[in-house]
């Protein structure tokens, strides 16, 4: 692993912006008045603490200008949000998108910053009376509202979680439908999707609550779909290659290090491939 001993941004991510978008996105800036692909996620897209993500080491591999529009912590509400992003995706020669978890993103229960959607914002009236006990004034982040409503009551949780689920379903579909032309969908994670309840008792790891059969429902309507899991070598790298500051440890051992980039890297290049 690659320490900043002096506690600042061990790396240097060249935020950049694009047309009208209010986003900052991972540069350097790309040119995309000549053939490129676009990159559509969120933190392991952006690739927090890797020198090279996974969009990088594709650029290198097939030669395409990849343009990084991964964003840290993003649900599916941030691009579509931004009509920049669906308006460049239209001139990519394929987009390739990272399945995002659901708890990031409004529902009927809860809504969440427009671009930072990691940030709770408030409860809406439904959860606050489901959840009366909750003074929902003292969260500023979902997860941690979340998992103290599952603390309080599984029961109650169920219904909580099922809407994130349905949400993310009718999201999903709505952000696919808007792409006009061929799409990569990505798995990326530590884990395979798990099937029905498996995948919804706790609060585990990215992306959260989405389920083999939530996967399956909106997979149709990508181009390609490309599932990967890390291996265990990359699982047992840890940190190694990874560049964060002493004070990021924490939050890099929670990452996927740059050989579980490799690998998803090689995958979706053959995906990419044969669409090209």
């Amino acid at each position: 692993m690659t320490y900043d001993v002096l506690g600042a941004g061990a790396l240097d991510y060249l935020p950049c912006r694009y047309g009208t978008s209010r986003l900052l996105f991972r540069g350097p800036r790309r040119n995309l008045s000549k053939p490129f692909a676009a990159f559509i996620g969120g933190t392991e897209t952006y690739g927090k603490f890797i020198e090279k993500p996974f969009p990088a080491l594709i650029e290198e591999e097939i030669g395409l200008t990849c343009a990084n529009f991964g964003t840290i912590n993003a649900g599916v509400d941030v691009f579509l949000h931004d009509p920049f992003v669906v308006e460049a995706t239209g001139d990519a020669r394929v987009t390739v998108m990272q399945i995002m978890g659901t708890q990031n993103m409004s529902n009927r229960f809860y809504s969440v910053h427009p671009r930072r959607n990691d940030r709770f914002v408030k409860a809406s009236v439904l959860l606050s009376t489901i959840y009366r006990e909750v003074d929902f004034s003292e969260f500023h982040f979902n997860k941690h509202m979340l998992k103290t409503l599952l603390d309080i009551s599984q029961d109650r949780f169920d219904v909580v979680r099922s809407e994130l689920q349905q949400a993310w379903v009718a999201r999903m579909r709505m952000m696919l439908s808007q792409f006009s032309g061929k799409v990569v969908l990505v798995w990326f994670a530590n884990h395979a999707p798990a099937r029905g309840r498996a995948a919804s008792i706790a609060l585990g790891d990215d992306p959260l609550f989405v389920t083999r059969e939530m996967v399956d429902e909106i997979a149709p309507l990508a181009t390609e779909y490309v599932e990967v899991t890390a291996s265990k070598e990359a699982m047992e790298a840890g940190t190694d290659g990874m560049v964060f500051s002493q004070m990021e440890t924490l939050a890099a051992q929670q990452m996927l290090g740059p050989k579980a980039h490799q690998e998803v890297a090689t995958a979706v290049c053959k995906a990419m491939k044969s669409l090209m």
